[in-house]
């Protein structure tokens, strides 16, 4: 599954650990490593020690009902990224990919590719919620501690599952293809030729969206996103239950000390919820909705030797929110899709801009940065994203921005000026060098053009997170919008909390943090 996350790929600004001038005030968790020989296509790999699990019950309990949005009964399915925050995710992704559990890849912000934005195939795309704001990861020191939400029997046998897979991730993840693409080998086509980015995906988005299943408002409406997404991969009701069979082999040969009939049961009424979700959200969108866009490249702007802001004309009409991403295939790679953010609100023409950064071994990004030029045609899959304006409010807005990560900040400093509001906007552009800052000069004319508007330029070393941002508040009354590198939106988090401002005010796309937001 894919994972979004509003998320900028790390683009050199985000420092160790992706913190950057966010100086994280904890080591964030690592991410699952990739195995040795990641590249491998997992549909050729021998299942090992197929007869040393315990036989799994028969998957007939996991069939998804139907693509209508009624549903007599549950009925399982694939489950969705981890892109985000974390994920996807940002948010190129991305993304991304939660806390817990991987998470997805997050649809990049401003146009990121991670590795962990999208995931093909038999998965939904990963999109954040577009109207619930993202939660924040947990409080800070200065935040009073919240009464922990009662776990229902499922969600901790699940969790149980998961602890107990914990030290075998990447063997978990290679026995599940395994079983996938030996057992039902037409969905290898689904997926890109190439699995070395995209093998952990899918699992992992499953993997968090079931550890996080109590958490039903972020859940659902993240799932539903995911659900539209996965359509430009061609995606079907009747693929569910595959991906369902797989994932439960692969969880019963590895939890050995916690799995029964009882976890099994748990994993199953989890999954098909998962499903159903995801299916009704697909039959409902392609009343009204393409599963995806062509588009015309019509300029390519190379800002620095590997930053361009390229400008696409959509074959039809693109509805979309300033502040979202959409996740991009190009030519050169097919169904291989990144997560980007549009870095300007709709105009009256239909054009739509990104800010692309070129990452090492970036397929997408290098292709969009080094090789694309007008007149050349990529796909768009569906926009996504939460981190958008609250127009029923006069509050404030403080915009922090890493690197490409300026790209869905100037869309909503764009929106606020187009609603003719006069709320105060802040927006605190932050990059390790000057050279870095490749769109201050739009942002300072941006400020010249609105006195509601301030932009405070941050370069690492000479200032530093929350310092900047402490000297020009207080910021109790402002909603605040977070877009950059995952390490950024950690420690960015963190630190506005402790500075006062709620968590229900802190807006991202980084799915990592969305999801983690259940714990």
């Amino acid at each position: 599954m894919d994972a979004p996350t509003t998320t900028s790929a790390d683009n050199g600004t985000s420092g160790e650990n992706g913190g950057g001038w966010f100086k994280p005030r904890r080591k964030p968790g690592a991410g699952s490593q990739q195995p040795p020989g990641q590249g491998s296509d997992p549909g050729q790999a021998r299942i090992p020690g197929a007869g040393a699990t315990r036989p799994s019950r028969s998957v007939s309990a996991i069939r998804p009902v139907g693509t209508g949005a009624s549903r007599p009964q549950p009925a399982p399915a694939p489950a969705a990224p981890v892109r985000h925050p974390a994920a996807e995710p940002r948010p190129e992704a991305p993304t991304t990919a939660p806390q817990a559990p991987p998470a997805p890849a997050v649809a990049e912000a401003s146009v990121r590719e991670a590795p962990a934005p999208e995931a093909p195939a038999p998965q939904p795309q990963a999109t954040e919620p577009q109207t619930a704001p993202a939660t924040p990861a947990p409080a800070g020191p200065a935040t009073p501690a919240e009464p922990a939400a009662p776990v229902s029997p499922d969600a901790a046998l699940v969790r149980r599952t998961l602890a107990d897979i914990g030290d075998d991730a990447d063997k978990v993840t290679s026995y599940f293809y395994a079983l996938l693409f030996t057992r039902h080998p037409e969905l290898r086509a689904l997926f890109p030729a190439a699995m070395d980015t995209q093998r952990d995906r899918l699992l992992k988005a499953l993997l968090t969206a079931a550890e996080h299943i109590d958490n039903k408002p972020v859940l659902t409406e993240y799932l539903r996103n995911l659900g539209r997404g996965h359509r430009k991969y061609g995606t079907q009701a009747s693929h569910y239950p595959a991906v369902g069979e797989a994932l439960l082999g692969a969880l019963a040969r590895y939890a050995t000390t916690t799995w029964d009939d009882e976890a099994e049961a748990a994993w199953i009424r989890t999954y098909t919820a998962i499903s159903q979700i995801m299916i009704d959200a697909v039959a409902e969108n392609e009343l009204r909705a393409p599963a995806w866009w062509q588009a015309e490249v019509v300029s390519h702007d190379l800002r620095t030797p590997e930053i361009a802001v390229i400008t696409l004309r959509p074959d039809q009409p693109y509805p979309f929110l300033a502040g979202q991403y959409t996740s991009l295939e190009t030519p050169w790679w097919p169904r291989i899709w990144r997560h980007y953010s549009f870095a300007a609100a709709p105009r009256p023409d239909g054009l739509l801009s990104f800010h692309v950064k070129a990452v090492p071994a970036g397929w997408v990004s290098n292709a969009l940065v080094h090789r694309a030029r007008p007149g050349d045609t990529v796909r768009l899959g569906p926009p996504a994203g939460s981190m958008t304006v609250d127009h029923t409010t006069d509050n404030g807005l403080l915009c922090l921005g890493g690197g490409t990560g300026i790209a869905p900040i100037k869309a909503l400093v764009e929106d606020v000026a187009e609603h003719g509001a006069r709320r105060p906007v802040d927006v605190f552009y932050g990059a390790r060098t000057d050279y870095d800052l490749y769109d201050i000069d739009t942002m300072l004319r941006l400020q010249q053009s609105h006195s509601w508007l301030s932009v405070h330029p941050i370069v690492d070393g000479r200032t530093q997170f929350p310092d900047a941002v402490l000297e020009h508040g207080p910021w109790n009354s402002h909603d605040a919008y977070l877009s950059g590198p995952p390490g950024m939106i950690r420690s960015g988090v963190d630190a506005l909390r402790s500075l006062g401002i709620p968590g229900d005010r802190i807006r991202h796309d980084s799915l990592e943090e969305l999801v983690a937001a259940g714990d």
